[in-house]
């Protein structure tokens, strides 16, 4: 092996944190019980390819977060969670923000800060976080805290549900429209924890090799769809993708149109007809740019981030939270812009916050393990070590040396705030948003006239808001978190 090709310092660090990375998460999903014995050094040391005396370092972590135990000439055992010198807080976490905002090292920080608790991990299925499902697991798994984007916030408005949260305390150095996006009546119901707009990402190669200008705010979407058909290849890659189905994508384009929802005193919908109809081109051209567009072909989320760093498109709609999936995959110099608009420039603000359970019987356990993870030392961590940004403002903010890649134009966030609108914008529920889609994609699949479905459209909006009780039946795109 050359010189060149050794091992690092900074690469034996990179093995030990995954061994400790690992081991932890094992134990908090239960691979492991209390009172099970790990597997030996000497077999952790084959397998991440470290020292024995590496490995005992690793593990010694895991004695300082009290999750686990060494019993002398045995060997290292789970330690059990049921004393009574130590109290437990049950998290409901989408899995997303393991990698988004590395949650399993948070807990794991909180562990060696405060030793008499211990953070029991809830991981949160896949699909949309409703009401109804957020209290059944509150009422039979006990959980103390659980994290909620925008879109399961406005289920628990829709639900009058409020009074089951947890009133919180606002922290003033986190972003003004962030706690303002969440604060109802007067109160805090959600902590802000990570956000980001949605962005256009593209491969600054497939530019320069095709002589195509980078984008910049100026941009509309017929000069994105003129641009994608440059970089475009036959058989090679798409110019422009996004995965379609996602309910925190394809709703911007009804946000950029201007049109919102309204309803009179009889309940109908106040929305523009013409602006309506702008929308649904707008998607439809999207469609049909490219004949391989897959629209409906792919059930997961994240196909446009891999179809991204696997090469094989040029320019994609996602966030700064879903970059963190496959950016350790980057073998090529990517920079993010602007996303184009039609009428108004706006994108969509997606949000993930921490909410408390009114019911937890470790209320002040679950607010402290709350402010743990918006101070600004936490807050700091998500924005060296991931593309997340956090809430915290002079955390995000953070100018100091990058150990990681980082699009050039990361902070261009901050020049666009005033675009950012949530979905409280658009006036349209969760599942209004569905049922929308669900008609709307008979004719961006060509199966209808334009007319037709604007009909239906406008007889769908004109009914007063149904129950959200049938959110639980659904399994929509695109809202495992705020990604």
């Amino acid at each position: 092996m050359e010189e060149s090709e050794k091992p690092s310092r900074r690469t034996f660090q990179t093995r030990l944190d995954h061994l400790v990375d690992t081991i932890r998460c094992e134990i908090m999903s239960g691979t492991y019980s209390e009172g099970d014995f790990l597997p030996s050094e000497k077999a952790y040391a084959k397998q991440y390819r470290i020292s024995n005396k590496t490995v005992r370092q690793g593990l010694e972590v895991l004695v300082a977060e009290r999750l686990i135990e060494k019993i002398p000439r045995v060997g290292n055992k789970v330690a059990r969670l049921s004393r009574e010198d130590t109290t437990v807080i049950r998290f409901g976490c989408h899995t997303s923000l393991f990698q988004e905002a590395m949650m399993k090292t948070l807990i794991g920080e909180f562990h060696k800060q405060h030793p008499g608790f211990r953070v029991e991990l809830v991981p949160f299925p896949s699909g949309l976080l409703t009401y109804p499902m957020v209290k059944s697991m509150v009422a039979e798994k006990e959980i103390d805290v659980f994290t909620m984007n925008y879109n399961s916030y406005d289920d628990f408005r829709l639900n009058d549900a409020f009074d089951e949260l947890e009133t919180l305390d606002p922290n003033p150095a986190v972003y003004p429209f962030l706690n303002e996006s969440v604060t109802h009546e007067g109160q805090l119901k959600l902590q802000p924890f990570v956000f980001s707009p949605l962005i256009l990402c593209y491969n600054k190669d497939h530019f320069r090799e095709k002589g195509v200008m980078e984008p910049d705010s100026s941009w509309r979407w017929n000069v994105l769809f003129e641009q994608a058909s440059m970089l475009a290849v036959e058989n090679e890659r798409l110019g422009f993708y996004f995965h379609f189905p996602s309910s925190n994508r394809w709703p911007v384009f009804l946000l950029q149109s201007g049109i919102r929802f309204d309803r009179n005193p009889s309940g109908r919908s106040a929305g523009s007809t013409e602006q309506l109809k702008e929308s649904l081109r707008a998607c439809r051209e999207l469609i049909y740019l490219q004949n391989r567009f897959p629209l409906f072909l792919s059930e997961k989320d994240g196909d446009a981030e891999e179809l991204f760093f696997s090469e094989k498109v040029s320019m994609i709609m996602t966030t700064y939270l879903a970059l963190n999936h496959y950016e350790r995959r980057t073998k090529f110099e990517y920079d993010i812009a602007p996303l184009p608009y039609l009428n108004d420039p706006k994108t969509l603000l997606l949000m993930i916050g921490l909410a408390v359970s009114a019911q937890s019987k470790v209320k002040e356990s679950a607010l402290r393990f709350v402010d743990f993870l918006v101070s600004y030392r936490v807050q700091l961590m998500i924005r060296q070590k991931t593309l997340s940004i956090p809430s915290l403002k002079p955390a995000a903010e953070w100018g100091g040396k990058e150990t990681m890649y980082r699009p050039s134009r990361f902070p261009m966030y901050r020049d666009i705030i005033p675009t950012f609108r949530s979905f409280a914008a658009l006036n349209m529920s969760s599942s209004e948003l569905y049922r929308f889609y669900r008609e709307a994609k008979l004719y961006w699949s060509g199966l209808g006239t334009e007319e037709a479905v604007v009909k239906r459209l406008e007889r769908l909006l004109y009914k007063r808001r149904e129950s959200t009780d049938d959110l639980s039946k659904m399994a929509y795109h695109g809202s495992h978190s705020g990604e």
